[in-house]
């Protein structure tokens, strides 16, 4: 016969229930368990999983019960048959929304390098390669300074009604140096008619030299006049300047008030602007035609020196719309016409450096080429000589 068990009332009846209850375990799942039965258990939640712990597909228990609580018949707080969070809810936390952010601009950033690298690539090889052997390899522009010349010509995009120079006799119109990099950014435009000895053609307008050697013997005959050696070489292509103006959402100049009508103005094919004296946002064609502006109808002592300090508040304008907050939105359509805009010597890369280096240079005061008494330097007479080294120090050294 079996011994009462201890503390047991020993008059207890046979039918009677025992001291203890028995839990019947629940459907085998994938808890081996019934939710809908009370745990004989407290939960305790483990810290959370460590970054090793993680790739090694450990998973925590709470986000597992949360992700079980949260399904069909859970309310989001482990609480099985009540009515279940909008799917809004479950999806879209805090953390979630801000992890969705996150991705996506890094995906649109990603998207508009790609595109600059590619657009870069497609315009690869537009400059002869007698260029490369006229030019001076400079280190990075993110760390130290290189010297940039920047040219624009006076050839027309093809079909094109205005007049001027489509293939043969291209003359460099725009003439400036960029010293830029290393957190600087200085710039000097040298006036196109400004003559200077061109190497085995004799004296006369720097902006021939173009036309008679290429931008090759264009980088030599500037290297002579101011002694600096250059170290790339970017020659704005007209037909597309406008195209990445308007990708970056126009630029905005202050200026005194114009009157231009170049080639004969649009009604006979070319460019016509009038502005009234104050700050204006322009467009690419309007922006393009502010550049080559040379004869203002509305002020007569408007020249060629003028047209260089537009163009020299055009490149600032540009930079500040490329730090404005808008230009994150436009940043793929940017990324791929602005390699388009220019024939280089640069790849992908080192044109993405330039871009960079542009924006934690700053703004670069304007300064032009010229004599103290001249509109343009006799870059023979002594006067010109000390114009030239004045100008040359302030664009290296400050």
């Amino acid at each position: 016969m079996q011994s009462p068990m201890p503390n047991e009332p020993r008059d207890r009846a046979p039918t009677d229930d025992p001291p203890y209850r028995v839990y019947r375990s629940g459907p085998k799942g994938g808890s081996g368990r019934s939710d809908a039965e009370e745990r004989p258990y407290n939960l305790y939640r483990s810290l959370p999983k460590g970054l090793r712990a993680r790739l090694r597909g450990e998973e925590e228990i709470e986000p597992a019960r949360r992700r079980r609580d949260n399904g069909p018949g859970g309310d989001g707080r482990g609480t099985i048959g009540a009515p279940s969070l909008p799917w809004w809810r479950r999806r879209f936390t805090p953390r979630r929304v801000l992890t969705y952010l996150v991705v996506a601009i890094v995906a649109w950033l990603l998207l508009s390098f790609v595109l600059f690298m590619v657009s870069a690539q497609i315009q690869s090889g537009s400059v002869p390669n007698s260029v490369a052997a006229a030019l001076t390899p400079g280190p990075n522009m993110l760390t130290s300074t290189d010297t940039v010349l920047v040219i624009g010509t006076d050839q027309r995009p093809p079909g094109s009604k205005e007049p001027g120079a489509f293939a043969g006799g291209i003359r460099s119109d725009t003439i400036m140096l960029w010293r830029i990099g290393g957190g600087t950014s200085r710039r000097l435009s040298i006036p196109r008619d400004t003559v200077v000895p061109i190497p085995g053609y004799g004296s006369t307008k720097i902006n021939a030299a173009y036309s008679y050697g290429g931008p090759a013997l264009a980088v030599k005959t500037v290297e002579d006049l101011t002694g600096v050696k250059i170290n790339h070489l970017i020659i704005v292509n007209l037909a597309n300047f406008p195209k990445f103006i308007d990708a970056i959402g126009g630029v905005t100049v202050s200026t005194g008030r114009i009157c231009s009508e170049i080639s004969g103005g649009v009604q006979n094919g070319g460019f016509s602007l009038f502005l009234r004296p104050g700050t204006h946002h322009l467009t690419g064609i309007q922006a393009l035609t502010l550049a080559r502006t040379r004869e203002n109808r509305c002020n007569a002592a408007s020249n060629d020196l003028t047209r260089e300090a537009y163009q020299q508040k055009i490149l600032n304008a540009i930079k500040g719309q490329l730090l404005s907050p808008g230009i994150f939105f436009r940043l793929p359509w940017a990324s791929w016409d602005a390699p388009k805009a220019v024939r280089t010597d640069m790849g992908g890369l080192t044109l993405m450096t330039l871009f960079v280096a542009s924006e934690i240079g700053g703004s670069a005061p304007t300064q032009i080429l010229q004599d103290n008494h001249l509109p343009l330097p006799d870059v023979q007479s002594a006067a010109g000589q000390a114009a030239i080294r004045s100008a040359v120090g302030k664009l290296m050294n400050g």
